[in-house]
């Protein structure tokens, strides 16, 4: 058995604005089946965020949309829940060199739980501007890539997509009629895909205090999140208005543009208390950790229990706040979740005022 230790929070305001999370005891789990089996034991028999229906879910759908006011071409891959009616949606954007295949294994178990889960592929910023490059020219041609433009080209490309949901929805025809319910929307995505996500949801973009926020998106989770250039976190992140859960880990750096561990987590620091706002950092997690690819050679493997980790958090952060769910409320901010969690990670949130 492994040796009892304890969790503990690192505070980083005033104590009266936080939720102090007192130490608790917890026995480290190595495989995902032993944390399920942890979670069943300790959660409310009501609520288990990794418990999931018996049903197969239906094969994922590729599609390319058309934006004709950009003529912009956008991929996307869309996981659909076993159940017929309206489902709510979370969209999921890629890291700087990914593609619409990249995380896997969020979509399939988000859907699992009920949510239409639809993975964007940003043209410009994707898998397309390393693939065909000589391996000592890959670094440069990715750096190149994490410029304004693609970024912008990101941020338009998200209502694009929501545009486009809330046609095929009213089409009778097609056959995703009625599957999507627009009124509860959820946006994630990670690395260049976190900045994405942070910029339609409700972050002031760097110049002039210029935002691209769409107001259909309810709730934002963002995987190595950052803050951009020499930004202050309170006034590019001040005027969000929906609950933000960020999920960054001990070693998650950046080979592309030296982003640290630190500015990382100056982005929860400069949220306001008016939203509710979370933020999980797993230990010794790198930047790879949130994804499921192959990994970088030299880089060492995943731990196998980060995987569980972040599927239980973030399902009962879009339970919560997606599907109005109190049992999902009170074991994102209970015992349950910090239960999770091994002894060194952190986890921090607090409630709206």
């Amino acid at each position: 058995m492994a040796p009892r230790a304890l969790i503990f929070i690192q505070h980083m305001r005033p104590i009266q604005k936080r939720h102090i999370m007192k130490p608790l005891p917890i026995t480290l789990a190595i495989l995902s089946a032993a944390i399920l089996s942890a979670t069943s034991a300790i959660q409310a028999e009501t609520y288990n965020p990794l418990e999931n229906p018996k049903a197969k879910l239906p094969e994922p759908i590729d599609v390319t949309i058309h934006d004709a006011s950009r003529q912009r071409d956008i991929p996307l891959r869309i996981y659909l829940p076993t159940q017929s009616k309206p489902a709510p949606v979370v969209l999921f954007s890629h890291g700087l060199g990914g593609a619409r295949t990249g995380s896997q294994y969020l979509g399939k178990h988000w859907a699992a739980r009920g949510y239409a889960v639809v993975y964007l592929q940003h043209y410009g910023s994707d898998e397309t501007i390393w693939k065909e490059v000589a391996l000592r020219q890959r670094i440069k041609a990715l750096k190149g890539a994490a410029s304004l433009q693609n970024s912008l080209d990101r941020y338009q490309d998200v209502p694009a997509v929501l545009d486009q949901l809330t046609k095929w929805n009213t089409d009778e025809k097609h056959r995703f009629h009625q599957r999507f319910d627009l009124k509860r929307i959820g946006m994630s995505g990670h690395s260049f895909g976190a900045v994405t996500t942070q910029g339609v949801s409700g972050q002031s973009w760097r110049f002039a205090g210029k935002r691209f926020t769409d107001p259909r998106i309810k709730a934002a989770n963002m995987f190595s999140p950052s803050v951009q250039g020499r930004a202050n976190p309170e006034l590019s992140f001040g005027q969000v208005s929906i609950p933000w859960l960020l999920l960054t880990g001990t070693k998650d750096t950046s080979p592309i543009n030296d982003t640290t561990v630190e500015n990382r987590r100056q982005v929860y620091q400069g949220l306001p208390n008016t939203i509710d706002k979370y933020e999980l950092v797993l230990s010794d997690a790198q930047h790879s950790a949130f994804s499921d690819g192959r990994q970088r050679l030299g880089v060492p493997p995943r731990n196998p229990q980060h995987h569980p980790v972040i599927l239980a958090v973030t399902t009962a952060f879009w339970d919560t706040y997606l599907k109005q769910n109190p049992d999902a409320r009170n074991w994102l901010q209970g015992k349950p979740c910090r239960h999770l969690l091994a002894p060194q990670d952190e986890w921090q949130f607090e409630k709206a005022k």
